[in-house]
């Protein structure tokens, strides 16, 4: 397994995205890195669409990562490299979306899904062993936002009534 590079990075833009524009290139914590540079993208990615146009921009990132991360995989000798972020910025904007807002809201949201994401428990343990393809890359992290989603929504409820 290779590390990803800049010059990768530059090579094609399947891997410009697939590397989270540079943040997968991070020696520690890619994933963790790629999902902040995310949470900072979401202030500019969401205001132009509606809410029905930012969930269709979700399902187009989603659709196109199934295709373009696999590409970048095979460039680095592993489907899922840890360099591979994507799957991270689709699902953190997915759960910023979802959140209420505020910055305790977000900053929630930020490490509930990184926590579902890096302990993944059932059955994202099962998808993230079962399906090593482009889809599997993606849907494991869809996962972890819906957990994530789930103890928000959780946590708002009790907040909301206390």
């Amino acid at each position: 397994m290779s590390r990803p590079t800049l010059r990768l990075l530059l090579s094609h833009p399947a891997h410009f995205l697939s590397l989270g524009l540079g943040s997968g290139l991070s020696p520690v914590a890619p994933g963790t890195v790629g999902t902040l540079l995310a949470w900072a993208l979401y202030a500019l990615v969401r205001p132009p669409f509606s809410d029905a146009g930012f969930g269709v921009f979700l399902l187009l990132g989603f659709v196109a990562g199934c295709f373009f991360v696999p590409l970048t995989g095979k460039a680095l000798g592993v489907v899922d490299h840890g360099g591979i972020v994507w799957d991270e910025f689709v699902a953190m904007w997915l759960v910023l979306w979802l959140t209420p807002h505020g910055l305790w809201w977000q900053l929630a949201s930020f490490i509930l899904f990184r926590f579902f994401d890096i302990v993944k428990p059932w059955p994202i343990r099962i998808a993230d062993a079962r399906f090593k393809n482009g889809f599997g890359v993606m849907f494991d992290d869809l996962l972890a936002a819906g957990y994530a989603l789930l103890c928000l929504a959780v946590a708002f409820k009790i907040l909301r009534f206390a």
